[in-house]
């Protein structure tokens, strides 16, 4: 499995930097998804299979073992309130494998053994509870990195450097450069580029036409969405080919991308989340939780892997 974990991408704060605490938020599900494509299955003492959740456990280990500060979110559930604006959105997903279920609840169970905060919420999905987070953590003076493979998340990268994205599919940092450079649109634009673009992942349709190339031209010129003129001229004059097509194709869909757009737009303040740098601080795992747990999954030797026990449990 590729760690989550690089440690020279991960912390090299400038001098200006040095004095703000570095945060790295990291998207559970797709720690726990990667593992389950990675790693053979381990049966518990029980039958219950743990494979993808001792990926996640050293991943995560991983990453602590070198961090300060650390939050994982999830999804609560399969379905959130976007479910109740459009029915389609990531039906397509279907529910995941029973093999694979069970071990989502062995995920959270140790992320709080090992001592790291984890967050969710019923109705919010876990990009929105990054993007919460994120933007409180930015108040209270933290940097931020948010280490996913989720494109949607690149609405968050900031142009002065303070949140920039770790993709754990390449293993590379992602700052408004490399937004720029994969989309070729501005990190604000991301919402208005998956409206047009559609994306197949999350069952958000787009504009009939408009192919990532295309939309990245549109936004170029025109800036966001609502301000994209129907006229076929000044879509030429932006370097698009067969305006006229184009035109009435994005007329016919603008009502739907507006509300695609907002669909794809991350909520910044979940409520009743509450984070700061103190609530996210890496004091060390719980010995108290960890023993029991890992037995139980007959995990025998990972916790020897363990950097640093909480204080008020270090011995035991």
């Amino acid at each position: 499995m590729t760690s989550p974990d690089d440690a020279d991408s991960y912390s090299e704060p400038d001098d200006d930097r040095e004095q703000r605490p570095i945060v790295h938020l990291f998207d559970g599900h797709v720690l726990l998804f990667r593992a389950w494509h990675s790693l053979p299955e381990m049966p518990a003492p029980d039958g219950a299979p743990t494979g993808a959740a001792y990926g996640y456990a050293s991943a995560l280990l991983k990453a602590i073992a070198r961090l300060d500060h650390a939050a994982v979110c999830f999804d609560a559930a399969l379905e959130c309130f976007r479910n109740a604006i459009l029915p389609s959105y990531k039906s397509s997903r279907g529910a995941p494998p029973p093999e694979l279920e069970a071990q989502f609840d062995f995920a959270r169970e140790v992320t709080l053994a090992l001592g790291v905060c984890a967050l969710e919420r019923a109705e919010y999905e876990a990009d929105d509870l990054l993007a919460t987070a994120t933007e409180q953590l930015l108040r209270a003076g933290a940097d931020v990195v948010i280490v996913t493979s989720d494109k949607d998340l690149a609405q968050l990268v900031r142009e002065d450097g303070r949140v920039v994205l770790h993709d754990i599919a390449k293993d590379v940092r992602v700052d408004a450069d490399g937004v720029r450079a994969k989309f070729g649109v501005d990190p604000v634009q991301i919402p208005d580029w998956l409206a047009l673009v559609g994306d197949s992942v999350d069952d958000l349709p787009g504009v009939p036409g408009l192919g990532p190339k295309r939309a990245s031209q549109l936004l170029r010129a025109f800036g966001a969405l609502d301000r994209i003129p129907d006229d076929a001229s000044a879509w030429s004059a932006a370097g698009l080919r067969g305006a006229d097509g184009l035109v009435r194709a994005f007329s016919a869909h603008r009502e739907r991308a507006l509300g695609i757009r907002e669909l794809a737009t991350v909520v910044r303040s979940v409520p009743e989340v509450r984070v700061t740098p103190a609530s996210v601080a890496w004091r060390g795992a719980h010995r108290t939780l960890v023993d029991p747990l890992f037995a139980r999954l007959g995990w025998a030797g990972i916790a020897r892997r363990i950097p640093r026990w909480s204080p008020s449990q270090a011995s035991g």
